[in-house]
């Protein structure tokens, strides 16, 4: 996989290799039995079951890092933070803040665009409780790494959905951008910035869960102050 991951040439290339990986047995295992099983309010459709690759343009000046895809999201739908009320919440703030020409985000091919951003994942398939462990996410990076270098010439902040998202930045930072880690790491926590050199612009956000939106823990009004931030520092219209 890391073999595959580095010689992927852009991201059409990235975004295939990763939807046909198998190397996690306990996600590869679960994503397919929720596939098979499906919750009842979508026992018509067809699910995805697969990893879900990054969404958005190649020239991408902000990128959005998240935990994994849910498994009647993502791993549904087949489209990072799609047909899940985590991506009910973050499309409405992109949209207010004029980074997608749309609100809402439900199904692969209902014509959402992302202008300026790319969406990502620290873990490309739907994890058990939503938890993946270590390994899991070290075995995932080398995907993760090879999409930002990819993007890295025109990437310039990075906004982190949560505390994993977060963790998973630092290796990023020291296999792409070859930066010497600050030591301790930043904290994270909402509003939380870090910058290094020639490395992107780092914006923490609490993740778009519904254990945090439905809690008042985030708020529309606390997204939208991230997406300001991250566009003044990204010098997006």
């Amino acid at each position: 996989m890391v073999a595959r991951a580095a010689r992927a040439t852009d991201l059409t290339d990235l975004d295939g290799a990763v939807t046909d990986c198998f190397a996690c047995p306990r996600l590869v295992a679960w994503r397919e039995e929720v596939a098979r099983t499906k919750r009842a309010a979508f026992r018509d459709q067809a699910y995805w079951g697969r990893p879900v690759p990054g969404f958005g343009p190649p020239d991408a000046r902000i990128g959005i890092i998240g935990l994994a895809p849910a498994a009647h999201g993502g791993n549904r739908t087949g489209r990072i933070f799609t047909g899940d009320r985590s991506g009910d919440v973050l499309f409405a703030a992109l949209h207010r803040a004029g980074l997608a020409n749309q609100p809402t985000s439900v199904a692969a091919d209902d014509g959402l665009t992302l202008r300026d951003t790319r969406i990502f994942a620290a873990v490309r398939c739907a994890p058990p409780d939503n938890k993946p462990t270590p390994v899991e996410r070290d075995t995932c990076a080398p995907w993760l790494h090879r999409e930002v270098a990819l993007i890295r010439p025109t990437l310039r902040v990075v906004v982190a959905l949560g505390a994993f998202a977060w963790a998973a930045w630092w290796p990023v930072l020291r296999d792409v951008y070859a930066c010497r880690l600050p030591t301790p790491r930043p904290a994270f926590g909402h509003g939380a910035h870090w910058s290094g050199g020639s490395a992107p612009e780092l914006l923490g956000c609490y993740h778009v869960s519904q254990q945090n939106t439905f809690t008042g823990r985030l708020t529309p009004a606390m997204l939208d102050e991230v997406f300001a931030r991250a566009k003044r520092l990204a010098g997006v219209d």
